[in-house]
């Protein structure tokens, strides 16, 4: 074993990675819904509002700027004392 340990990036564990993962599935699901599957009803009960479109859109916002943050500010596993 060396005495120099270098800290290692979360990569794939780290959780901004996992939520983006969610909100771009949900997001995803919410914008196909949107556009292809929205009738008029449901467009009139919300006023003329599509609101599966714009909460997929903002959906797929969010988990861009998690991705975003994630790259550019990355987490550092700090190594322990076992290595």
């Amino acid at each position: 074993m060396s005495t120099e340990s270098t800290p290692r990036r979360a990569g794939g564990f780290d959780i901004r990675l996992i939520i983006a993962l969610l909100l771009g599935f949900y997001g995803l699901v919410l914008l196909v819904m949107g556009i292809g599957f929205t009738t008029e009803e449901e467009l009139n009960r919300a006023d003329g509002l599509n609101i599966n479109l714009w909460a997929g859109i903002g959906m797929l916002v969010a988990t861009a700027v998690f991705v975003v943050w994630a790259k550019l500010r990355p987490l550092v596993v700090p190594p322990s004392a076992t290595e």
